[in-house]
């Protein structure tokens, strides 16, 4: 399987280099620790500002996928494949969407979430395998994430996904020019060298999960699984989250605590459906049907019934 090869050694990689500030990090006192990582994590929100064209892109292309009926993927080793399998898991209680719509893929499979298996991350074979077993499509989003931007596991899946007709977007904490990559979007996070030396589970690590947090929520904001700001599309699973569905009905309505709790139970524990219901006067098969016609969008829904 033909890779790209980063086009400088990797040791001099961005994600490799020797931090000048913190040379002398095994004699600072804890405050002085704490007070470095602070100064060098700025560079997470400065890295995200400057990929922010790229990050909306992204959003959209995955929105658009996923509206036609695919499927997103992230894919990853080490600390890149954890944090992509952590946003997958946060969707389906935050947004109400099935297991198989948002899914995390890591080299290893689920014992590399608790046991090192690096190892794996040298083998392009296993990324395309990968691929192959979940038969993706062009209806498909792939997000390769790869902090040093070399991972051959995480090339092999992009080039199988490219091959398939799959978008493909990168995720990397090193510049083009140190390594190149034919995706559809490329995401370069520039965050500098770790305060640990090489440690990618520090700035590396904190503004990917950045950027996965923008790219999971605003993804869910363009397929209507968002009201204003409210998660009106959260799954009532526990105590927690029904309270929460309770304070999102009342806010949104001015209904009391058993008004808004009638309500819930009465849309079939569905924040969304509940708020239409309520703003519409629709029973509850009418709101789901209404609710069908604009693939799940509520102001769409609610506006639709206003003549606006």
């Amino acid at each position: 399987m033909n890779l790209p090869e980063p086009m400088i050694e990797r040791g001099h990689l961005l994600t490799e280099q020797v931090n000048p500030n913190s040379q002398n990090l095994d004699q600072l006192t804890s405050l002085e620790l704490v007070e470095l990582f602070n100064r060098e994590d700025a560079q997470t929100i400065a890295a995200i500002a400057q990929a922010r064209q790229e990050l909306a892109t992204a959003i959209d292309l995955i929105a658009q996928s996923l509206h036609r009926g695919g499927r997103l993927f992230y894919i990853g080793a080490g600390t890149s494949g954890r944090l992509g399998v952590l946003d997958a898991a946060e969707c389906p209680p935050t947004f109400c969407t099935s297991p198989e719509l948002v899914q995390g893929i890591i080299a290893g499979g689920a014992g590399a979430l608790v046991r090192s298996s690096e190892d794996l991350e040298d083998l392009a074979e296993d990324g395309a395998e990968a691929i192959a077993y979940r038969h993706l499509t062009e209806l498909d989003v792939i997000v390769g994430i790869t902090a040093g931007g070399t991972t051959p596991y995480v090339h092999g899946a992009l080039q199988a996904a490219r091959q398939r007709g799959a978008t493909t977007i990168l995720i990397a904490c090193v510049p083009t020019e140190q390594v190149s990559a034919q995706v559809d979007v490329d995401i370069r996070l520039l965050v500098g060298p770790e305060v640990l030396a090489g440690s990618t589970r520090l700035k590396a690590g904190t503004v990917t999960k950045l950027a996965l947090n923008i790219l999971s929520t605003g993804t869910m904001v363009k397929l209507g699984k968002v009201y204003g700001n409210r998660m009106v599309d959260v799954a009532v699973t526990n105590k927690k989250l029904h309270d929460r569905a309770l304070r999102i009905l009342h806010d949104l309505t001015g209904l009391n605590r058993e008004e808004a709790g009638y309500l819930l139970e009465q849309s079939g524990r569905s924040v969304k459906l509940a708020l239409l219901m309520h703003w519409t006067g629709l029973d509850k098969e009418a709101g789901d049907r209404l609710l069908a016609e604009h693939q799940g969008n509520l102001r769409q829904a609610v506006l639709s019934q206003k003549g606006e």
